[in-house]
């Protein structure tokens, strides 16, 4: 499967889990924010309960389950270029901790000590536990992941 079939799978995927599985929510929002949804996916950002252990086979060879899965739970922050229709798109994604939040964006530290100043992006989605949710419930001191363009963050999923 080509690298373009992989990442349409991907945000396939992605943007079920974000939905509910079926949960109502404007397409347009779900479209726009795709690249995000798929760039975070790749480097091992999920909205999805931690998936079971891989199974330890026998060899030398690294598995690309464990690689994801290593990413997943210690991927910190980066960038990442994504094709989207006839271009890249450059997407920055960081996971920490908000140390600031105000109407117009919000702070992230990650346990590294990288800290970034996130703008808020036009569209939005924040996500806690597969649902989407208000603003309001980003707070100081909550563990995130956000994925944006530059640092406007367009992406933010919340951790339980």
């Amino acid at each position: 499967m080509n690298r373009s079939g992989k990442a349409l799978i991907v945000a396939a995927t992605l943007t079920l889990a974000l939905a509910g599985c079926g949960a109502a929510a404007p397409e347009q929002t779900e479209t726009d924010v795709a690249s995000e949804a798929v760039a975070l996916q790749e480097v091992g950002f999920s909205t999805e309960d931690d998936p079971a252990p891989a199974a330890t086979g026998k060899g030398d060879q690294v598995r690309p389950r464990v690689v994801r899965k290593l990413l997943r739970r210690n991927a910190l922050h980066g960038e990442v270029t994504v094709q989207v229709k006839d271009a890249t798109k450059t997407i920055v994604v960081q996971r920490g901790k908000i140390t600031a939040v105000d109407d117009k964006g919000l702070t992230v530290v990650s346990t590294d000590g990288f800290k970034l100043t996130w703008t808020y992006g036009d569209p939005l989605r924040i996500v806690q536990e597969r649902e989407a949710v208000d603003r309001a419930a980003l707070r100081t001191g909550a563990e995130v992941a956000v994925g944006g363009v530059d640092t406007a963050a367009r992406l933010i999923v919340l951790k339980k």
